[in-house]
């Protein structure tokens, strides 16, 4: 069961190769800061916000083994 919980697609990536928008299966794209809430408020699944080094909330992908859909490699658009 997904609660209703959207998925990563996609992503759109800065010229720095920074991940700076997210697709979701619902075709709606949202921007990190808003994916970063969607995350905590578990409005999307299979990601989770971390603290880096640098001290900024971070997306990544739950780890399940499969680098495939990591956000890196998710298909661009």
């Amino acid at each position: 069961m997904d609660n209703g919980q959207q998925e990563v697609v996609g992503v759109r990536k800065n010229g720095d190769g920074d991940i700076i928008e997210l697709k979701l299966d619902n075709g709606t794209v949202v921007d990190y800061k808003t994916a970063q809430h969607m995350v905590k408020n578990k409005e999307i699944k299979n990601l989770n916000v971390f603290r880096g080094r640098d001290g900024d909330e971070h997306l990544r992908s739950n780890a399940d083994g499969d680098p495939s859909n990591n956000l890196d490699n998710l298909p661009t658009f």
